[in-house]
């Protein structure tokens, strides 16, 4: 993270996030990975109150535009839906070994 960020909340703009994979993995590259974010993303719309103009998700990152949300900030609603998603992942891939 580089030192001296500065983050401008509380006036109600859009913003424009991108945000990669660990090590840039592509760890988004199959449908059902690209499928979990979005079910992810949609309930986090839900639960935090924002509004979402659009978003890509490529293999290895992810762009979002939203508005600020209704509940928490933008840092929360990135670090829930991160960690969702990553625990998932995990859980599946976790299985699918187990039966493999």
């Amino acid at each position: 993270m580089p030192k001296g960020l500065k983050r401008y909340y509380g006036k109600g703009d859009l913003h424009f996030l991108t945000f990669s994979c660990y090590q840039r993995l592509e760890f988004l590259g199959t449908k059902g990975a690209r499928n979990l974010f979005a079910q992810e993303l949609a309930r986090a719309r839900g639960e935090y109150g924002f509004r979402l103009v659009g978003y890509v998700v490529m293999p290895n990152h992810v762009h979002l535009l939203m508005s600020e949300p209704c509940k928490g900030t933008i840092s929360t609603v990135l670090q829930m839906l991160k960690q969702r998603v990553a625990r998932k992942m995990r859980r599946a891939q976790g299985k699918a070994r187990q039966s493999g």
